[in-house]
């Protein structure tokens, strides 16, 4: 089935990191937020990373990373999914990723999983000129990497 992003990336003129996932989950379609379902680790260890408080509204999460310089959206527009599975996704059609880095003094990009990477380096990566590092995803299907082990990984960001 075809679904299309419907929610807007987060970034501002002082982001200079840009992290990437590849297509809103089906909870986080509902919820109309990134990483939306609740065993998604991303939060927790986004929170940990940045040493903050683990933000709990919509409004919380924006200013967590807009307040440390990170910005935050998905490679894929549209796409054939079957629920969530990122192993699913066909007929992409990617982000824009020049709105953001056009807009802002990006740095560094990471992708959130080995197919947010994929579909980056074949989708984006040659048109942004801009190396992409992929870091463990933070899906709860992502059942090798424990929590500390993730902010460990992910501790990069930060860096």
């Amino acid at each position: 089935m075809k679904i299309t992003h419907t929610f807007e990336p987060v970034y501002d003129s002082r982001s200079r990191i840009l992290i990437l996932g590849t297509f809103p989950s089906v909870k986080s379609r509902e919820n109309n937020f990134y990483y939306g379902h609740p065993q998604n680790r991303f939060w927790k260890v986004m929170a940990a990373v940045l040493s903050c408080p683990q933000p709990v509204t919509v409004l919380e999460k924006k200013q967590m990373l807009l307040e440390r310089g990170i910005a935050l959206w998905d490679v894929v527009y549209s796409c054939d999914i079957e629920g969530s599975a990122d192993s699913s996704i066909r007929n992409v059609i990617p982000n824009r990723l020049e709105i953001i880095t056009q807009a802002a003094p990006v740095e560094r990009i990471y992708a959130n999983g080995n197919t947010a990477g994929k579909l980056y380096a074949k989708y984006c990566g040659e048109k942004l000129g801009m190396d992409i590092t992929v870091l463990p995803s933070t899906s709860p299907a992502n059942a090798a990497f424990g929590t500390e082990r993730l902010i460990a990984e992910w501790s990069a960001v930060n860096a």
